[in-house]
């Protein structure tokens, strides 16, 4: 009985790892750009991020779009590849399929991944941008004077970075006040 006993506890042990292995696989393979923009209501988030200071730049670094949209840490991460099923959902059954369908809901979108930024205190923007390591020498006096004055009131990157990587929505460009209540 005891050998029956040990192979079931190997067998189990074994299936454990193998399944973790494959969940981080896929992971992975979910948080590439390729896999990202191979919904067609992505392609042109795509092309806007390209055009964006996180795409092309002095020093040469580049975020994906994991980068700004997954957090690093396994419970977050699993959390937001759970909540993130629903825009393959969306894409899925025709709601943000075309430019049009995703143009009317890109509000609600924006609206939903600024709040999350908001709630986690900028944590995804925070893996490349540290307020301690930012050369506050090197910064424009505007640039200098607006992070002193955030952080002294407690903003997050967010709040004055919307539409950093992607043009905001329409609604937000005509009026910025409009798109997030306030804190």
């Amino acid at each position: 009985m005891k050998h029956v006993t040990k192979v079931i506890l190997i067998t189990i042990v074994c299936g454990v790892i193998v399944l973790a292995i494959g969940a981080n696989t896929f992971i992975n393979y979910t948080n590439s750009t390729e896999f990202c923009v191979s919904c067609h209501s992505m392609k042109r988030n795509y092309e806007e991020y390209k055009v964006s200071v996180h795409y092309k730049n002095a020093s040469g670094v580049q975020a994906s779009c994991a980068d700004c949209h997954v957090p690093k840490e396994l419970g977050p991460k699993f959390y937001a590849k759970i909540v993130a099923v629903k825009d393959v959902y969306h894409e899925i059954v025709g709601t943000i399929n075309t430019p049009e369908k995703f143009d009317e809901r890109k509000m609600y979108l924006a609206e939903r991944v600024w709040e999350k930024m908001q709630a986690t205190d900028s944590r995804e923007c925070r893996n490349c941008h540290d307020f301690r390591s930012m050369d506050y020498a090197k910064q424009g006096r505007r640039a200098l004077n607006q992070h002193t004055k955030g952080f002294d009131q407690g903003k997050t990157c967010i709040d004055c970075h919307k539409g950093i990587a992607h043009s905001p929505p329409a609604m937000y460009e005509e009026d910025p006040s409009a798109a997030m209540p306030a804190k």
